[in-house]
């Protein structure tokens, strides 16, 4: 698809990843919004990106009742959705881990949110010649990280439910559904699991999301992903165990 001269909307888009997407998509000549619930941050990145900015928390329903309006009255050509807010624990199972608790704020950001935020931007996106959605999830959508339950849990959820989105707009809109999958990125969020010291930068997820869509790759795979995905589909329980080297 034509990725130019678009209006998008980057959840998430304070820090990491979706900064550094809302970046280089700017530098491209898209009309970048950013949203985010944190408005300190959010109107910081907004100013030092000359950007538009709208201050969302998408876990509250009032909240994306709230962006939605803004975006139909102020933003009518939006055509592209990246749902790119997401959260992460890093656990491990046990009688005293407190999963139910970490689950439920993980599926409430990762899954729930960009699930009703697409759905309530689906007829705006629609009234466009060409729309995307692009749900950022990760590589443990086809096999969990033992350290990472039930963020593995939600991200696979979000899989699915992009696959299923996608063949249902295939047929009768001119939307299209990409999934971006990273591998372990260096930002805020991944600083205890290693990834200053191993994860790649942000912006190689911008710049592979970015090629992507222009090659009308429906899943894209960024960093080790997508020799992981095939050594998944080679042999499941092999790959698993290989992923969670030293972890059990």
């Amino acid at each position: 698809m034509n990725i130019q001269s678009k209006t998008v909307l980057v959840t998430g888009g304070g820090s990491g990843i979706g900064y550094a997407i809302a970046k280089l998509l700017s530098e491209k000549g898209n009309k970048v919004i950013l949203s985010g619930r944190n408005a300190a941050k959010i109107e910081k990145a907004a100013k030092t990106l000359g950007l538009d900015y709208i201050v969302c928390d998408v876990t509250n329903a009032e909240a994306v009742n709230n962006l939605v309006t803004r975006l139909n009255t102020d933003y009518d050509g939006l055509s592209v959705l990246i749902n790119n807010a997401g959260v992460a624990n890093l656990y491990k199972l046990s009688e005293d881990a407190r999963a139910y608790e970490k689950s439920k704020q993980e599926f409430e950001t990762n899954y729930f949110a960009p699930v009703r935020l697409t759905e309530a931007l689906l007829p705006l996106l629609k009234k466009q010649p060409e729309a995307a959605i692009i749900n950022i999830t990760s590589n443990v959508t086809f096999h969990p990280l033992l350290v990472l339950p039930t963020y593995s849990d939600s991200k696979a959820a979000l899989h699915s439910h992009t696959v299923a989105l996608r063949l249902s707009l295939s047929k009768d809109t001119n939307i299209k559904v990409f999934e971006v999958m990273p591998s372990l990125i260096n930002t805020d969020a991944t600083k205890d699991m290693g990834g200053e010291q191993n994860g790649l930068p942000p912006q190689v997820v911008a710049e592979d999301l970015y090629y992507g869509l222009e090659e009308d790759r429906y899943e894209i795979y960024v960093g080790e992903t997508g020799k992981q995905r095939d050594a998944y589909f080679a042999n499941p329980v092999a790959a698993v165990e290989s992923f969670n080297q030293g972890l059990f």
